[in-house]
């Protein structure tokens, strides 16, 4: 019996201890204010300087770090198709069927194109991996009628493709360069 209530006593000493409350006022000051961080002080900043840049046209002809555009016999005016039998031959588009991933031929180099049904300004989100030219500045793009036009991230046309085939697309960059998707 004389165990038992030693046990019984320290057990309420332990229950006793355990509910002391600790927080961040135990560490404040003794006037028990709560814990106030000191302030930050305020940094000095640099000036700002202001220059012109200089004109990128202005200079030697090869000095351009942009390669010159291709010239071609073959190039056709911005926004007709690279064929014209192309577009009056092309089969019917619905938008649904191009959501996913194509294989794009772009002016001889291959690269990826991802097209989401995700609204994206007039059209629908969409992008390259790996491309070069103007399709690296793909955001978006629409079917218009039996086209499917390719936009920049400020949606203006950068490429218009046609339907030639079951998951097959041909036409042309806004520059005249051939354009083929694929899967």
């Amino acid at each position: 019996m004389q165990l038992l209530r030693v046990a019984a006593g320290l057990l309420a000493i332990t229950a006793v201890a355990g509910c002391q409350r600790t927080s961040m006022n135990d560490f404040a000051a003794s006037n028990n204010q709560p814990y106030q961080p000191a302030p930050l002080q305020a940094q000095p900043v640099p000036g700002v300087q202001a220059s012109q840049l200089p004109d990128p046209t202005a200079g030697a002809a090869n000095t351009s770090q942009f390669p010159a555009a291709p010239v071609t016999a073959t190039t056709t005016p911005p926004g007709q198709p690279a064929n014209v039998e192309v577009a009056a031959n092309a089969l019917d588009v619905k938008k649904e069927g191009m959501v996913g991933n194509w294989r794009v031929s772009n002016g001889g180099a291959s690269c990826d194109m991802f097209l989401t049904l995700t609204n994206l300004g007039s059209g629908s989100r969409g992008g390259t991996r790996g491309c070069v030219g103007e399709l690296t500045t793909m955001g978006s793009w629409e079917v218009a009628g039996k086209q499917v036009v390719l936009k920049d991230r400020n949606g203006n046309p950068i490429g218009r493709v046609f339907k030639t085939a079951d998951n097959r697309f041909d036409g042309q960059t806004n520059s005249g360069q051939p354009l083929s998707l694929s899967r």
